[in-house]
């Protein structure tokens, strides 16, 4: 009886009929919000508390209803219905405070990742839902040899996503290190900063060609779209753009009419030349990881005989330049005919495809790398990003020409843009924490470099800077040592190349001693420097008179400067901008006395890389004249430059703190103007 009483109670105050009513319209104004949420990219928590707060007034209906229908009335007052919306505001903001949300890391654990050095999570930010990360593919063919096919497909899908402006597409630096089927996609995801995680692989047997990919929500581990593509060498041209489209579908990304073009574009339909091509990319990835010229050299034959078998190739010959323009900026500089050729690859490229994004990736590389042509080269990698959205090396182009150029605040926006389309990239990394550290924001840059070091413990350009932010920016020479556990190689040549400051003549392995004032340990440090070359044993003399001379033997050394001289003044001749042998001769000439020559060598190595060249390596020439002319006698000089260099952005290798510590400024300690700097900084 009492259950026949309380269905007829709630059908006469029409209870089922409003929840009913209430269920209606707000999941028609749930999906409304879904659509508007999508379009202007809301994060998930505004979903979380729409979902909330319509479950909440659902009660509040219930309660309403029976109120009113006892009154006889299915009315609601204007009263009542902003009572409604305070109620639902109220218990949507209680359940938000007291539901437990999606895990991240607690402010107690996010410094403590920090410090480890622990790639902060991408996932403590809104994941933008349309975006991919490409996984390694995985070679299943049963030539191992075949491994450059898998990788050559993978890097051809993502130049094809990266060219979709709708798509957040993550670089392949900071994908290469993961397994080609990991089982941990999720937490992939979350290092990543993506929403899904594409994996393939490819089997390659005589002229047949199985590709198989599959499209994975990282979060569900639902799969969105998979496919497989069986083809001959012959009949697989485009294969990468089908791929490409078929994911910007499953995501629901909006192309342009360009971008449809560009993806459906085919760069040759000549199968052997595509097959080198493919060799060429793989062999210039070693190269860029190992940085030796047999590398790039076997890089350039295969894209030479890819051009030979399609000379319409202009993919081809956009990437030969690019390679060779690489090896000039990092590994051997190339020759005045050299680079002739590097240019007339270009224009090659440029007439058989203007629009090409790697074309005027080339084209800005070789006005950058080749000639310090700042507005130029902006201009062409700004002419990439346009055709070519998610392209890391042009964004990261931009920032380093912005750093070169004193536009060191532009250049952290480039570089902080760059991690986000590469956040396990040891080299974006290790770049936007020395941009840090120029500005003198000392432990944003020791945070990011210890990052990169996590990412590649052998990074030596990271290395290198944590070195100086340890010692420069914090005068912690312990901190710098236990970060040279395990130092890099000595690369001596390489620090030469951008000579000026004494810290490339004392080079990483030994400056953390020779701050310390730990000058025996300092030269001990040179036994173990290679001589295998002239240069090599040239650099470890120049670098052990500098030390015993900081150390207070100068005396004893001059027959050893005077053998020197003639060797370094003839290298000079045959170079006479190379600003390292300018370093190594000032410094002999400090030695022997001859103080006016040697601020004069110093002057030329500033003329040679002025600050209106190279805002970066110019003020390291202006901070090797400021060191010379402490130790030559002119401490106005050397004050005259300390000061400029004060309020320049190169805190990397110039801070009060550094003028406080290291031995180098020891001849101008008893200079009050000095102690002054010490005080009250450059206005002192």
């Amino acid at each position: 009886m009492i259950g026949l009483s309380l269905l007829a109670e709630l059908k006469q105050r029409k209870l089922v009929q409003w929840g009913l009513a209430y269920a209606a319209a707000a999941f028609a104004l749930l999906q409304v919000m879904d659509i508007i949420a999508e379009r202007f990219d809301w994060p998930a928590a505004v979903a979380r508390f729409l979902i909330i707060a319509a479950v909440t007034g659902f009660f509040v209906t219930l309660i309403l209803a029976w109120y009113h229908g006892e009154r006889g009335a299915q009315k609601v007052s204007g009263t009542e219905l902003l009572l409604l919306a305070l109620l639902l505001a109220i218990g949507g903001g209680l359940l938000w405070r007291f539901v437990p949300q999606s895990a991240e890391p607690s402010a107690a654990e996010a410094p403590a990742a920090r410090e480890a050095g622990e790639p902060s999570p991408a996932a403590t930010v809104a994941v933008d839902r349309k975006s991919i990360a490409v996984l390694p593919f995985e070679n299943l063919s049963e030539d191992k040899a075949n491994e450059y096919f898998a990788s050559g497909m993978q890097d051809m899908i993502l130049t094809k996503l990266s060219a979709i402006g709708d798509l957040k597409v993550i670089s392949r630096t900071s994908t290469k290190k993961y397994a080609s089927r990991p089982d941990n996609l999720k937490v992939i995801a979350q290092e990543l900063g993506v929403a899904t995680i594409l994996e393939g692989s490819v089997q390659k047997s005589g002229d047949a060609v199985l590709i198989n990919v599959q499209l994975i929500d990282a979060e569900t581990d639902a799969h969105l779209w998979a496919d497989s593509y069986p083809r001959t060498l012959d009949n697989m041209f485009g294969v990468e753009g089908e791929v490409a489209q078929k994911i910007a579908d499953a995501l629901k990304a909006r192309l342009t009419a360009s971008e449809t073009a560009s993806v459906a574009s085919v760069p040759t339909h000549n199968a052997a030349a595509y097959d080198a091509f493919l060799q060429g990319e793989y062999r210039l990835e070693q190269a860029q990881d190992s940085w030796v010229v047999e590398d790039f050299e076997a890089a350039d034959e295969e894209y030479r005989r890819a051009i030979a078998l399609d000379p319409d190739f202009a993919l081809a010959y956009a990437r030969l330049a690019h390679a060779q323009l690489s090896r000039h900026w990092f590994s051997q500089a190339l020759t005045e005919s050299e680079m002739t050729e590097v240019k007339a690859a270009i224009d090659r490229a440029l007439s058989l495809a203007p629009d090409l994004p790697e074309v005027h990736l080339a084209l800005g590389s070789y006005y950058y790398w080749g000639f310090y042509r700042y507005d130029d080269a902006s201009r062409e990698f700004n002419r990439v990003l346009h055709l070519s959205p998610n392209n890391l090396a042009a964004l990261s182009g931009l920032g380093f020409v912005a750093r070169r150029d004193g536009r060191v605040p532009q250049a952290v926006s480039y570089l902080e843009q760059a991690l986000q389309l590469s956040p396990r990239d040891a080299r974006v990394n290790s770049s936007l924490g020395e941009t840090y550290a120029m500005l003198r924001r000392y432990d944003e840059a020791d945070r990011l470099l210890k990052r990169s070091l996590v990412i590649a413990p052998a990074d030596a350009n990271s290395k290198d800077v944590l070195l100086q932010t340890r010692l420069f920016g914090f005068g912690d020479a312990a901190g710098a040592r236990a970060a040279l556990q395990n130092p890099p190689d000595w690369r001596i040549s390489s620090f030469l190349l951008f000579a000026g400051d004494v810290f490339s003549v004392i080079n990483t392995r030994a400056y953390a001693n020779f701050f310390d004032r730990r000058f025996a340990d300092a030269l001990q440090d040179w036994d173990a420097a290679p001589t295998d070359t002239e240069e090599e044993r040239r650099a470890g003399q120049v670098a052990r008179i500098l030390i015993r001379m900081v150390a207070g033997e100068g005396p004893s050394m001059k027959a050893e400067c005077a053998e020197l001289e003639p060797l370094l003044e003839g290298e000079l001749a045959r170079h006479p901008e190379s600003v390292g042998t300018l370093q190594q001769l000032s410094w002999i000439e400090v030695c022997l006395g001859k103080r006016g020559q040697a601020i004069a060598t110093a002057r030329k190595a500033v003329a040679v890389m002025p600050v209106s060249k190279d805002s970066y390596q110019g003020a390291v020439q202006l901070i090797g004249l400021a060191q010379i002319a402490a130790h030559a006698g002119d401490p106005d000089l050397a004050l005259e430059q300390i000061r400029q260099l004060l309020v320049m952005p190169i805190g990397v290798a110039m801070s009060v703190e550094r003028l406080r510590l290291d031995p180098i400024w020891d001849p101008l300690r008893k200079d009050a103007r000095f102690q002054a700097l010490l005080e009250d900084g450059p206005d002192g």
